[in-house]
């Protein structure tokens, strides 16, 4: 499961990485867990984090912007089945502090006697997901 913070509550989330949209790094509530952020802190100890960064590149934009985020989704996911039973996710970053965004570098190349442009897509700042372990009572 994967949690994120809101306000004072922390809440379930699914994957929500679409290369069309405005932020394409993002999380969508899913309304099957809700808690109190101190609830949360009684109730789940950190035991690790994870960074997760990336680049792509190639000559059409909108192709390497979606392997970027393809390959970023399938590492949350992988995450996901790695973890033990009552383990959780919870996204770190914070929205206006440091939240992940895609990011982009354009290169003139010439293909065939033509000028072309050339994509470098990456991740920055990286998705920073915390590994929680339910405390034991």
């Amino acid at each position: 499961m994967i949690l994120r913070r809101y306000g004072s509550t922390v809440q379930s989330v699914d994957l929500d990485f679409d290369p069309r949209s405005l932020n394409e790094i993002s999380f969508r509530r899913n309304r099957e867990m809700s808690t109190s952020d101190e609830e949360f802190a009684r109730s789940y100890v950190k035991v690790r984090e994870e960074g997760l960064a990336g680049e792509t590149e190639g000559p059409v934009q909108s192709e390497a912007e979606a392997a970027l985020l393809q390959d970023l989704q399938g590492r949350v996911k992988a995450l996901l089945e790695e973890l033990d039973d009552g383990e959780v996710l919870l996204v770190e970053n914070e929205q206006g502090v440091d939240y992940p965004k895609v990011r982009d570098r354009k290169r003139g190349i010439i293909v065939e006697g033509e000028n072309r442009l050339y994509f470098h897509w990456r991740v920055d700042p990286p998705l920073r997901l915390g590994v929680y372990r339910r405390r034991v009572p």
